[in-house]
């Protein structure tokens, strides 16, 4: 499991040109079965991703497609952590095969 730490590094007026391609992109994966769930920071200077992926290399690999990486609007820290408890309504998520996601 990954949290994809979001930090922009541009103002919200560029933040803004690139929303609804960033939320596309969020969208894709999502439907893809890799991200559960994601949001924007309070303040508003970044977001977070929860998702799912083989490895860090398969998370540096999506982040690419992100328009906000693509366009240097922010910048991505990578966390990776071992689920050991959860509540019963991720079960089904978790307990899906991370090689079965699209």
């Amino acid at each position: 499991m990954f949290i994809v730490n979001l930090t922009y590094i541009k103002p919200l007026d560029k933040v803004e040109k690139f929303l609804e391609k960033h939320i596309d992109f969020l969208n894709q994966y999502y439907t893809k079965g890799h991200f559960i769930a994601s949001g924007r920071k309070n303040p508003r200077t970044g977001g977070i991703i929860l998702m799912r992926a083989k490895n860090k290399e398969a998370v540096q690999e999506i982040i690419t497609h992100d328009p906000f990486y693509q366009n240097e609007i922010a910048q991505y820290e990578i966390i990776e952590f071992e689920v050991s408890k959860y509540c019963p309504e991720l079960k089904t998520v978790l307990n899906n095969p991370v090689d079965k996601i699209r």
